[in-house]
């Protein structure tokens, strides 16, 4: 029987993850119509309660959300049957892109044009979503700005990990919410320990030299540890990380993220594979792993323990203060690299602003803005 419960889980989720295109944020929708509405899986409360917790927490959300869906069902096999079948389609689509691209020649080329283009869309249109989101008081919208201008002017990984600390420190401090007079009286949090001390060690190791496949444990890890706020935001971390690849390789694996279904955090997929060009599907497995682990230890941790955390105005502080930090995240790799890599002439300028202006007011299908892209990037490359 549990075996059986276990094949249905995963064929839920394989299913979803042929078909869920969109992004986190629809993803959820997907979820709520298939598992609270159709299969009554679980209730509307408690899949509002595992979206916030997701939303708190750093890591891929939708995945997070449907890894504690199947949690919910089928304990730790089952949310790990989750996770495998909602990943699985888009990691083998990305697995195949970065085989593959570079054996079109100069068509190539002209999509990787397309692509840079596009990325300026998608991500500016992330930050003013999740500045609108995310920054509603005077101190998270400096929070945001000063996180901007700090990540322009020092853009390296470390400055990254300082910015977040910062954040959280102030976000605590100064929480958003009145402080009840007698917070300290409240009861005592019941935390899993064990995938909490498990997250903690691994990110501690991830800081060690360890031989050659650090870089691949290292960037990947850390980047699935402190990425608040979505999908996007994976761009500038691992940018950041990884120097050894260039802009193209990220702009076009972002790119590639956004037009398939599933998980934005396959990205790591197409980029391990690009970092172990002997071993492609070894390094694409690590790197995926690596990735997506951080975010469902944490998921594991405080999954029955969420309410009481939740109610603490501290510590809504500092996630609200991170999710503000992780706006400036966005905007500062908006300018660079995506922008200063991308944009050559006014025309540029003209159809990423145009199409900025039809993805806000008409919100057509994403596909539509890169097939758009990637058929004006040929027909420039062909005359």
């Amino acid at each position: 029987m549990a075996k059986t419960m276990l094949l249905v889980i995963f064929k839920q989720f394989f299913l979803l993850g042929c078909m869920s295109f969109g992004g986190p944020a629809a993803h959820l929708g997907y979820f709520k119509r298939h598992f609270v509405d159709n299969l009554k899986w679980l209730n509307s409360e408690r899949y509002a309660q595992l979206i916030s917790l997701s939303q708190a927490l750093p890591g891929p959300g939708s995945s997070q959300v449907s890894f504690a869906i199947g949690v919910e069902k089928g304990g730790l096999l089952g949310g790990l049957c989750a996770f495998i079948g909602f990943t699985l389609p888009s990691f083998l689509i990305m697995f195949f892109l970065a085989l593959s691209a570079h054996q079109f020649g100069n068509i190539y080329f002209a999509v990787i044009a397309g692509l840079k283009l596009f990325a300026i869309v998608i991500v500016a249109d992330a930050t003013y979503s999740m500045a609108v989101s995310f920054c509603k008081t005077h101190l998270l919208k400096l929070i945001a700005v000063l996180s901007t201008l700090s990540l322009i002017i020092f853009s390296q990984f470390s400055s990254q990990i300082f910015v977040l600390i910062i954040a959280a420190i102030i976000g605590w401090l100064y929480p958003q919410h009145k402080l009840p007079q007698h917070e300290n009286v409240s009861k005592p949090v019941k935390v899993s320990w064990l995938p909490f001390i498990i997250f903690a060690v691994l990110l501690i190791a991830s800081f060690l030299p360890f031989g050659e496949w650090s870089s691949l444990f290292a960037p990947f890890y850390q980047t699935g540890a402190m990425v608040f706020g979505g999908g996007h935001v994976v761009l500038p971390i691992l940018q950041a990380s990884i120097p050894s690849l260039e802009t193209e390789q990220f702009l076009s694996a972002y790119a590639s993220a956004q037009a398939i279904p599933g998980p934005m955090f396959t990205i790591a997929t197409y980029l391990g594979a690009e970092l172990t060009p002997h071993s492609p599907l070894l390094g694409a497995l690590i790197a995926t792993l690596l990735i997506f682990l951080p975010g469902f230890l944490l998921m594991l941790a405080f999954l029955k323990s969420w309410l009481q955390l939740a109610d603490k105005p501290r510590f809504a502080g500092s996630i609200a203060a991170l999710n503000a930090a992780v706006v400036g995240f966005l905007a500062a790799a908006l300018y660079s690299p995506i922008w200063l890599s991308t944009i050559n002439n006014i025309w540029q300028i003209v159809l990423v602003v145009t199409a900025f202006t039809w993805l806000r007011v008409a919100k057509p299908p994403i596909w539509w803005l890169l097939l758009g892209f990637i058929g004006i990037a040929l027909a420039v490359q062909s005359l």
